[in-house]
């Protein structure tokens, strides 16, 4: 984990950037297709998320979700990646999705710096490394 500070221009000069967000996205999509069929099945997109523990924290509230509710979730995150309903998720609709959630991001954070905790490879880490390359800083 690496702790940085960013904002919603650090994140979105990421995305704009084609050859560095595609490289990360590629390199991602890559780690994240077991099989190595190309495509990515919903237990091998359920198990990026799940190692991520996104979609089953609790922020702070007193509720949780069932198992069953939790994969409802899953499959919903799943048919929003799969924009042909192909029923696997391909590299472009994975691209384009991410692309979606770090430009939401972006609008999300705003233009206030803030410090947050980053997992190594994450997409928003990618995005600070970036940042400091472009300005000579190089990589913490």
């Amino acid at each position: 984990m690496s702790v940085a500070i960013l904002d919603g221009s650090t994140v979105r000069d990421f995305v704009e950037d084609l050859k560095a967000f595609n490289e990360s996205v590629n390199e991602s999509f890559s780690d994240l297709d077991i099989d190595h069929d190309g495509v990515l099945s919903r237990s091998e997109l359920r198990r990026a998320f799940e190692c991520l523990r996104l979609l089953e924290s609790d922020f702070g509230s007193d509720s949780r979700l069932t198992p069953e509710e939790l994969t409802r979730l899953y499959d919903s995150v799943f048919d929003k990646f799969d924009y042909d309903h192909s029923g696997a998720v391909d590299l472009e609709e994975f691209r384009s999705e991410m692309r979606e959630i770090m430009l939401a991001t972006a609008d999300g954070l705003g233009a206030a710096p803030v410090e947050i905790v980053l997992e190594e490879g994450s997409f928003l880490l990618q995005a600070v490394k970036h940042e400091n390359e472009k300005n000579g800083e190089g990589v913490n």
